[in-house]
């Protein structure tokens, strides 16, 4: 069961990437998308924490990491509508996905203790090289849209976010905060960042966006917060390095539906992107 639910959450998380391309002005879609996706987080962590009688944040180190992760979410949704604007799906996201692995290793090994091995080495090797893929620009008039300079940045900016709320997870989690708890503090406050960084005008847009797509604010919300909720309840039942490893099969995925969307990756990218999947799969073993 902890594999099904991993492997729907990778698919669902790079579903809702996927939707946020085709949207024009992503940046206030997604900021509505994510409130959504923080009030269906919120229900479920009280739904959960009434049923388990435990309190979700045991101490204030637990609650100031989700803080934290929520402020380092912030930065990342604010980067991927970007980087998105930017460029096209299967790079973007190969690239933030891929180089967030590369930024939590060395991260992991001097915070938290974890081994340097052959392997490791190996696999972070393989993730370089699929992002230097992913990264190619192409000079061919057959491409759609090559990756840009900007994109990259934004990208980059991403992987170094994702990097760092993952860390500030884990830090909550090992103080005792309760996964679904942690993680709808954290939404919460990454949504409460985005309203009020995008000022007066940004809100009433986004206030009228809501009004003339509903169905499409709670699709993206529910893909983003349940992809994520998934992931919790598999690392709940299973084998947290199982889990993360089977996750990063949402690289793959987001180069699939680039092609649903009309964006069909060049071979590079698409061996790129296998590549880092690969090397994230063999990180962990």
């Amino acid at each position: 069961m902890a594999v099904v639910l991993v492997l729907i959450s990778a698919f669902l998380h790079a579903a809702w990437n996927a939707l946020l391309k085709r949207e024009p002005n992503k940046d206030r879609v997604l900021i509505a998308a994510v409130t959504f996706g923080a009030l269906f987080a919120t229900v479920v962590a009280v739904a959960r924490a009434r049923s388990s009688g435990t309190a979700p944040f045991p101490n204030a180190t637990a609650v100031g990491w989700a803080l934290v992760a929520g402020a380092l979410e912030h930065f990342y949704f604010r980067g991927i509508a970007r980087a998105l604007d930017a460029g096209p799906l299967a790079p973007v996201y190969t690239i933030s996905r891929g180089g967030a692995v590369l930024v939590v290793y060395p991260l992991s090994v001097l915070l938290f203790g974890e081994l340097v091995t052959v392997a490791s080495v190996i696999a972070s090797a393989m993730i370089v090289l699929g992002l230097v893929l992913s990264g190619v620009r192409s000079k061919t008039s057959s491409d759609t849209r090559p990756m840009t300079s900007t994109a990259m940045s934004w990208a980059t900016t991403c992987a170094v976010a994702i990097a760092g709320y993952h860390l500030a997870y884990k830090a909550s989690l090992s103080a005792g905060g309760a996964s679904s708890a942690v993680f709808a503090v954290s939404m919460t406050f990454a949504s409460t960042l985005n309203w009020v960084r995008t000022g007066a005008a940004g809100r009433r847009a986004i206030l009228a966006f809501v009004r003339i797509a509903p169905v499409r604010v709670v699709a993206m919300g529910l893909l983003c917060g349940g992809s994520f909720l998934m992931l919790i309840e598999a690392l709940a039942s299973g084998g947290a390095g199982y889990a993360l490893t089977l996750r990063n099969t949402s690289v793959l995925f987001a180069v699939g539906l680039a092609w649903a969307i009309g964006e069909p990756p060049k071979l590079w990218v698409v061996v790129g992107a296998a590549l880092v999947a690969v090397g994230a799969i063999a990180m962990t073993l």
